[in-house]
């Protein structure tokens, strides 16, 4: 059976000025965002600077997809800037155990990642106590990168693992293999080029969210 779906635009950039954009824009459809942000270190790309988050004028709530080396170093500045939760990579460089520990102690909802070579077993210790996955669908740090479909067998063993937990798929998602991927059970699917890389993001992010609602 088909879960019920949302989609979440993804904001991915290395530019202040295309950042204050893409958010003007997120501000007119989306009542939930994630932004992705990167050190250069743990993915060959760097992103905008989370201090750049700053006077942004943001409206919706939003999540940050922390594709950094050292999460801890940067939890606090997030809550203060009004995230709402993180996500951070099991492969980094920090202790797992204490990224959720400090995220719970600043009030931040916490979620884990993991790559597409990275094996399911690796966040089972830590699922009793976050509160989403995110499957990482492309080998993280570009835009546009291409779609990895065996990570999709990953639903299923994280689901029998802990069938209530929020499972997000991140990466190479598009308007023509959406819905295979939603039929996978998944609850959120992070969409990135396929919404502000279009001529109207505010349109295709509603005919996505359209096909998405349709299949449930």
């Amino acid at each position: 059976m088909t879960r019920s779906a949302r989609v979440v635009p993804a904001i991915l950039t290395d530019s202040k000025s295309e950042l204050s954009h893409m958010v003007s824009l997120a501000n007119g459809f989306a009542p939930f965002v994630q932004v992705d942000l990167m050190d250069g270190v743990f993915v060959p790309s760097r992103s905008v600077e989370i201090d750049d988050l700053r006077n942004q004028g943001i409206e919706f709530k939003w999540e940050a997809h922390l594709m950094v080396a050292h999460p801890l170093l940067h939890l606090e500045a997030l809550r203060n800037l009004g995230a709402a939760r993180v996500i951070f990579h099991v492969e980094s460089g920090d202790e797992p155990a204490l990224v959720v520990l400090h995220a719970r102690s600043l009030g931040l909802g916490v979620g884990m990642a993991i790559n597409p070579p990275t094996p399911v077993t690796s966040l089972e210790p830590y699922l009793r106590a976050v509160d989403s996955v995110l499957l990482m669908t492309v080998y993280p740090g570009y835009y546009g990168a291409p779609f990895v479909p065996e990570v999709m067998e990953k639903v299923g063993q994280v689901r029998a693992f802990r069938p209530d937990i929020e499972i997000g798929v991140d990466g190479g998602i598009k308007e023509r293999n959406i819905l295979a991927v939603v039929q996978q059970g998944v609850d959120t699917v992070c969409v990135g080029s396929a919404v502000f890389g279009q001529a109207d993001p505010a349109a295709s992010y509603a005919r996505l969210s359209g096909l998405v609602q349709g299949a449930a």
